[in-house]
């Protein structure tokens, strides 16, 4: 068959930003299509394309891409000082929430792994969040910056989570605990090391030099941070997608400005991820859908809205707590549901879950299918409230907690 698979799901993936185009006033997340694309394409429906060995192949490095970009997307700096005091109690909220949830879904017999449905629960999509509250200029202000800072704390916490207890490499929990500070340290060290480095006139000059040549420098050099985490982080025991993950928080964190001072990087990065790996992740994962399960038995369906609101109540109630910031009840609102949408994580735990048999395909189908509608219903409702809060307010009303 050759390349005929691969022509397919690029071909999906280069017809969708089009389709998109046609209804610009529906702003329907990339994804969200690229999923539907390939369940319709795939076996469950028209059978036409299948996930052969290089679509594969390709889709696991999509997968390890989008985590690698998602690790990038981080900022640092608002995870200190008082906006990051309530994030951090909205956190231990939403991981309170999502075990209470995970738990009781269990005892009632209609999931497989708590801790798993949990994990997936904690995460938020945080690349998607970026460009709505962009659109809806809240980035500057602060119900956008708590938004943010709560989405980049809970995408941390769902990353650690899935690799302390989800990995095909088996081990006790006390020893991947080591091994994760091992890998800490190690990262750690890489950053100390790489801070070192760009004091040096000459490498920085190089770099410059090199950066927009056919040599491509700065993309070299972040292929080999992408890969070799990814390898030790493997060979610790974790999945792949945690040094991923790692490295674009690495990243970040050498070259907090580095969207400002080199902006085609950032530019390479985007192209090579969202222009071709990462779509084809979302392209097989729907190939992969198992739409039969979802719809063998209407217990199977109702769990949709189930891990819908379950969503909603892990990562959308702890949002109470921004009030302490002075955000409006409209705000509070709006980030508790931007907070509530989540897609790329849930389909990440749920093709690792089902590798380890910790969760069941219908469950798998029916979290996924949860995943497509947050990312469609919760940032059409919370537009409208952000854009409504948009007027100027009080100098004294924006103040921040001590």
């Amino acid at each position: 068959m050759g390349y005929d698979n691969l022509l397919i799901v690029l071909v999906v993936a280069a017809a969708v930003p089009f389709l998109l185009a046609l209804v610009p006033r529906v702003p329907l997340p990339g994804p969200v299509l690229e999923i539907v694309a390939g369940i319709v394409l795939g076996p469950a429906v028209l059978n036409l394309v299948r996930p052969d060995a290089t679509v594969q192949a390709l889709s696991v490095i999509g997968l390890s891409f989008l985590l690698f970009l998602a690790g990038l997307e981080i900022d640092f700096q608002l995870l200190r000082g008082p906006l990051a005091r309530l994030v951090a109690v909205g956190l231990v909220a939403s991981i309170a929430l999502a075990g209470i949830v995970g738990w009781g879904l269990d005892l009632a017999g209609l999931v497989e792994s708590p801790l798993l449905i949990g994990t997936a629960l904690v995460a938020t999509s945080l690349g998607l969040l970026v460009p709505i509250l962009k659109d809806a200029d809240a980035v500057g202000r602060p119900v956008g910056q708590l938004t943010i800072c709560g989405a980049s704390a809970g995408d941390i916490s769902a990353v650690v989570l899935l690799s302390l207890f989800f990995s095909e490499h088996s081990s006790s929990p006390g020893s991947r605990v080591l091994l994760l500070i091992s890998l800490a340290c190690l990262t750690a060290l890489i950053v100390v090391t790489s801070m070192r480095a760009g004091r040096s006139m000459w490498l920085s000059r190089t770099l410059v030099n090199l950066a927009d040549t056919s040599a491509q420098i700065r993309i070299r050099l972040t292929m080999v941070l992408v890969v070799g985490l990814s390898a030790v982080a493997m060979h610790l025991g974790f999945e792949a997608v945690l040094g991923a993950f790692i490295a674009g928080a690495v990243l970040r964190l050498v070259a907090p400005d580095a969207d400002r001072k080199h902006p085609q990087f950032h530019v390479k990065l985007q192209g090579i991820g969202y222009g071709f790996l990462v779509p084809i992740f979302f392209v097989t994962s729907g190939i992969q859908f198992d739409l039969k399960a979802l719809f063998a038995d209407t217990a199977t369906l109702l769990r949709v809205p189930l891990f819908l609101a379950a969503l909603l109540l892990v990562r959308g109630l702890p949002a109470l707590v921004y009030r302490r910031a002075g955000l409006s009840p409209a705000e509070v609102f709006a980030s508790g549901v931007l907070q509530a949408t989540s897609l790329p994580f849930i389909v990440v735990t749920t093709t690792i879950g089902l590798k380890l048999d910790a969760i069941q395909p219908a469950n798998a189908a029916a979290l996924v299918a949860a995943g497509l509608l947050s990312v469609i219903v919760f940032p059409l409702t919370a537009l409208p409230l952000l854009n409504r809060s948009r007027e100027p307010v009080k100098p004294d009303s924006q103040e921040r907690p001590d």
